[in-house]
């Protein structure tokens, strides 16, 4: 996409992407009746000790648009990731700047990212019911449903497994 430069953040970056990305989880319902996890997606110093968290900027005005937080199995922040796979977490555009491509931009930069490391598979969770644009985004970078990764980290929370296979050229 033409226009978004995707860079590991700076920790000047971390209040845009902690304000961005609690922004986006709320506007798309996900912070609804949630306790605490607004915390943990403000702390961007900590995913960013653990993980590597990349940043969406407009290459005119240098705008941070979005975020991701790419991890490794075995780490703090990685929850469903096995030997071989990475796994993103927290990808966040801000509500203002949807539909420009910069959640494809950050997914696919986390896909080349694991690739560069020698990742057999990228996996993901979306929450169930979460928007179809979602869906589509990964079903078009051509992440499949696996089912095995399924899980629930808290009471109506339920999360879907999501699996890239990197091995198939």
């Amino acid at each position: 996409m033409t226009g978004v430069r995707v860079r590991r953040a700076e920790p000047a970056d971390f209040p845009v992407v902690a304000r961005l990305t609690v922004a986006a989880y709320e506007a798309d319902g996900q912070l609804k009746d949630e306790h605490g996890y607004g915390t943990v997606l403000a702390d961007v110093s900590t995913r960013a000790d653990s993980g590597e968290v990349l940043v969406a900027v407009d290459e005119v005005t240098g705008a941070v648009l979005g975020s991701v937080t790419f991890v490794l199995p075995g780490t703090p922040f990685a929850e469903l990731s096995g030997p071989g796979e990475a796994e993103f977490r927290m990808l966040a555009v801000d509500p203002g700047t949807q539909g420009r491509g910069v959640g494809a931009a950050l997914a696919r930069a986390c896909v080349e990212r694991a690739a560069e490391l020698g990742c057999t598979a990228v996996v993901i969770c979306v929450r169930a019911g979460m928007a179809d644009a979602a869906h589509r985004l990964y079903s078009r970078l051509g992440f499949v449903r696996a089912p095995e990764k399924d899980w629930s980290p808290a009471v109506d929370v339920d999360l879907l497994g999501l699996r890239l296979d990197l091995t198939r050229g």
